[in-house]
């Protein structure tokens, strides 16, 4: 198992670098929403710091997993962005839920190879 958990640690953790920065620098396209999940996407960026917190959290979240630091804290920020990336592809665009399902996989996968150290959270 240990090899599947490292390789399954870089590979969210890459995902999050590459969409992290993507917050930031726009380098992907964005894909064609129907029309709730373009205004629902559309008020999130109109906030103005929705966004950017988020490329903060996937892109430290992503550094932490590919250099092997502090993962359960990484693992820890990205169960609200696992399930917040699964809901919204629930709910608006589920031609996406592939991506969203892999990234709450890998995330859940990870938590139960770390199993030992995040047990004591729910003593």
């Amino acid at each position: 198992m240990n090899s599947i958990a490292m390789i399954a640690r870089y590979l969210l953790g890459l995902a999050m670098l590459v969409f992290g920065a993507n917050k930031f620098f726009h380098f992907m396209p964005n894909p064609e929403l129907p029309e709730a999940a373009g205004a629902f996407m559309g008020a999130l960026d109109g906030s103005g710091y929705i966004f950017p917190a988020l490329g903060v959290v996937y892109i430290l979240a992503g550094l932490l997993l590919v250099l092997n630091k502090a993962v359960p804290f990484a693992l820890t920020m990205l169960v609200p962005v696992s399930f917040n990336i699964v809901a919204f592809h629930l709910a608006y665009a589920p031609e996406g839920i592939l991506f969203a399902a892999v990234v709450a996989i890998l995330n859940l996968l990870l938590i139960y190879t770390n199993w030992d150290r995040f047990k004591s959270l729910f003593d």
